[in-house]
């Protein structure tokens, strides 16, 4: 499939944060794009200004007759109006996964996999490379903050970043020259049945990468040390190929040594805070070094970088209160994030709202989201949001509040929240959750600055 030869594309589900990196892509090389979603977003606006014509109500007469194709996203529904018209009219479709498939195909791809961290990771690589002078393109899950994006698009490209999703399978389409595996934690078990075979994807992810390219992954990955082809690992242990020493927190910033073989980089200072976030950087510097950067841009790019929003952003910081959203929605992630939060602020007492994302997840790891949320002093639990399923029997967010041991817990609607928020004025607040519960962020920003 030569897509530079297409003239039309219509995305079903364009405003999701992967389809709508993808639509930009699409017509940053001449292609007219159309699409549809449920509602209307900043991102949809953002999009509509760029020339591209969204509607959000399934309407078939706003698919173009001559649409040479259509890229759906998983997330649609199917009994949505508009998919079974193109499905019954013969045009040709294809995934999102298919398509940054066949990306990677025709240019050099650095293809980040990982069951969290590969937003962060993607997003490090990609500013490396940009603040390099890299003819880098990079379609992203998260809009990254140096560039209020999430997409990165080269006047050319020679090297082409993405995000390689285990959801679905969706990464087996690809064919990277480098890839990086970040984790591989139970995750998407509505899928995998077992972590047996999600251990077995990423395996086979990893084999899809170039024989004479390069496999990057966190040290305790051990499944993964037998694959022929060229390997780097990466971690906080000193058996890591590329590792990190002398972490300290200066001024409220990780600082950290940066060792690979003969590369020392000394007193690197993120912007972006926690150990993981040093692990993503490692990550980040193991591509960047194999793609023949220097010390000084290593140094340069990873002390620049300023995060991914909803990925520890602060929204508000202050002497007196301090206010972070995260989008951590697996019980480890929340570990980390809570853990950077209680390293960064010892004495302050921290206030955690959590809304978890899906009911098969909040299922399957309701003990180790208890435990992981315990790190807070005070734990708040929102409604589950479903996003793409039906409810399940018995399963509410009750099941998580019911195996917390720490007492200073609830179940609070959006509007108590609020009013929680207004009146105990928290010291240390942080939002986790990947639903729509960034929708309640900005209130909360004002709430807890008024409080200040």
């Amino acid at each position: 499939m030569n897509i530079e030869k297409f003239k039309i594309m219509y995305f079903l589900g364009i405003g999701g944060i992967g389809m709508s990196a993808l639509a930009r892509y699409c017509q940053s090389i001449g292609i007219e794009i159309h699409g549809y979603d449920l509602r209307p977003s900043k991102l949809t606006s953002q999009l509509i200004s760029e020339g591209m014509k969204i509607h959000f109500n399934e309407d078939v007469s706003q698919i173009p007759k001559n649409t040479d194709l259509v890229v759906l996203t998983p997330a649609i529904p199917k009994n949505n109006v508009e998919l079974k018209y193109v499905e019954a009219n013969n045009y040709e479709i294809v995934k999102r996964s298919q398509l940054l498939g066949i990306l990677s195909k025709i240019n050099f791809t650095i293809a980040v996999a990982g069951t969290h961290g590969k937003t962060s990771i993607g997003s490090m690589i990609s500013h490396l490379l940009f603040s390099s002078g890299k003819n880098v393109t990079a379609l992203i899950g998260g809009l990254m903050s140096n560039y209020d994006s999430n997409a990165i698009i080269g006047k050319s490209t020679d090297y082409l970043v993405l995000e390689a999703d285990e959801f679905d399978r969706s990464f087996l389409w690809l064919e990277p020259d480098i890839s990086v595996i970040s984790s591989m934690d139970d995750d998407h078990l509505d899928v995998y049945n077992e972590s047996s075979q999600l251990t077995h994807a990423f395996i086979e992810f990893a084999k899809k990468t170039n024989r004479k390219g390069l496999l990057v992954y966190q040290q305790e990955l051990n499944n993964l040390d037998e694959i022929d082809i060229k390997k780097t690992t990466y971690g906080l242990d000193d058996t890591a190929d590329l590792r990190a020493e002398n972490i300290k927190v200066i001024d409220g910033c990780f600082v950290f040594d940066l060792i690979f073989q003969s590369i020392k980089i000394h007193k690197i200072k993120m912007q972006v805070p926690g150990r993981h976030y040093v692990e993503n950087a490692l990550a980040a510097a193991a591509v960047g070094i194999e793609l023949g950067l220097n010390e000084a841009e290593i140094k340069t790019g990873l002390e620049t970088f300023k995060g991914v929003e909803r990925r520890f952003e602060y929204r508000l910081k202050s002497n007196n209160r301090v206010f972070i959203d995260d989008y951590a929605h697996h019980p480890k992630e929340i570990s980390s994030t809570l853990n950077a939060v209680k390293e960064l602020y010892p004495d302050k007492e921290i206030t955690a709202v959590f809304q978890p994302h899906l009911f098969s997840r909040t299922r399957d790891f309701a003990e180790g989201f208890a435990k992981s949320l315990e790190i807070a002093d005070e734990i708040i639990l929102l409604d589950i949001y479903p996003a793409r399923e039906l409810p399940i029997k018995g399963v509410t967010s009750k099941i998580i509040l019911n195996k917390i041991q720490n007492e200073n817990k609830s179940i609070l609607s959006n509007e108590e929240l609020i009013t929680k928020i207004t009146n105990n004025k928290p010291e240390v607040l942080i939002t986790l959750g990947a639903g729509d519960i960034g929708l309640l962020v900005e209130d909360l920003q004002q709430i807890m600055k008024d409080n200040d």
